[in-house]
C-alpha cells in the first residue's frame, strides 16, 4: 500500500482505500483516508499519465532503416 502524511496525525501513514486518480493537469495521484482518523490523504505521484496505446493503429513514422530522402 502507498506512504502518505497525514496532516491531522501530523505523521506518515499507510493510506486506506488508496485510489490512483489522474488530475487535470495528466499527473498520477493517489486519494485514499487515513486508518487512524479517516482523514482524506492525498499523494501526488511523479511523471505525467500516459495515454492508452490505441491497439492495432499504423505507424505515421517511415521504418526505421529507410531514411526519407530528401528531394531537390
Amino acid at each position: 500500500m502507498p506512504e502518505g502524511y497525514c496532516v491531522k496525525c501530523k505523521a506518515k501513514k499507510e493510506i486506506a482505500n488508496a485510489v490512483e486518480e489522474v488530475m487535470k493537469n495528466g499527473r498520477k495521484a493517489i486519494k485514499g483516508t487515513c486508518p487512524t482518523c479517516s482523514t482524506v490523504m492525498f499523494k501526488i505521484l511523479g511523471g505525467k499519465a500516459t495515454p492508452p496505446a490505441a491497439g492495432g493503429a499504423p505507424s505515421t513514422s517511415p521504418p526505421a532503416g529507410n531514411p526519407p530522402t530528401p528531394s531537390n
